[in-house]
């Protein structure tokens, strides 16, 4: 990708913690989980399932609040802003890329790109050139009209990342995406998820058990009894 972008990303994680109630305990998941990130950053979150990965990532991704500390993306606590605002934030600033894609199998390609789009009525020209940019980008210029039953997994996941970007987010979040490729796919895909931050401005977080993705990130942390520790 050559869509290279001077905005100024910033991501301040200031001690987070999170709970859940069960009928006999309070089950504690994060406990004082502190980090920042700026544009063109990485961040591999790695750690058995049940440790609080995809916690995290829905906390940083704004589907859910933490129970103490703050999160600033770009400088906005977006916890503080009203359920409305906080949608339109969500929208304009954090771009996800699902395991299982989330593409819709009524909508082809480039409508399934435009969908984050939409909140703001009939998706504007520019938009349209954007999403066949990043199309073509990812190498599927030539699959704008097909449906998802269409593509391959790996092309389908090559939509969600183009569609995670239409945009122009401050925050990528990628929850296993490559937990449903084979290995040649798996491998082009962390190409293309590692050349992000820096293509576009952005801030890369993923949650995985692939060690092959956490090692082409910047930086690697593991998450161990609710704290989050670096990875040598």
């Amino acid at each position: 990708m050559n869509t290279t972008s001077t905005k100024v990303a910033t991501v301040e994680v200031k001690h987070v913690s999170k709970s859940y109630e069960t009928p006999s305990s309070t089950i504690e998941v994060l406990n004082d989980i502190s980090f920042s990130l700026s544009a063109g950053n990485s961040l591999a979150i790695l750690g058995p399932s049940g440790t609080g990965k995809s916690t995290l990532l829905h906390l940083l991704g704004t589907l859910d609040r933490p129970d103490s500390g703050s999160i600033q993306i770009d400088g906005v606590d977006p916890f503080d802003l009203d359920e409305l605002a906080l949608s339109k934030f969500r929208n304009a600033k954090i771009g996800f890329i699902f395991q299982d894609h989330h593409l819709l199998p009524h909508l082809n390609v480039i409508e399934n790109v435009l969908v984050p789009s939409l909140a703001q009525g009939k998706p504007s020209r520019e938009r349209m050139d954007r999403a066949e940019a990043l199309l073509e980008s990812v190498g599927l210029e030539n699959r704008l009209t097909h449906l998802p039953k269409a593509l391959s997994g790996g092309e389908r996941e090559r939509v969600a990342i183009a569609r995670a970007l239409v945009m122009d987010p401050t925050l990528i979040l990628a929850d296993e995406p490559t937990g449903n490729l084979d290995r040649k796919t798996a491998d082009q895909v962390t190409e293309l998820l590692t050349s992000l931050p820096q293509d576009h401005g952005a801030i890369l977080v993923a949650v995985t058990h692939s060690q092959a993705l956490a090692d082409a990130l910047q930086d690697r942390k593991e998450l161990v009894d609710g704290t989050l520790q670096p990875v040598p």
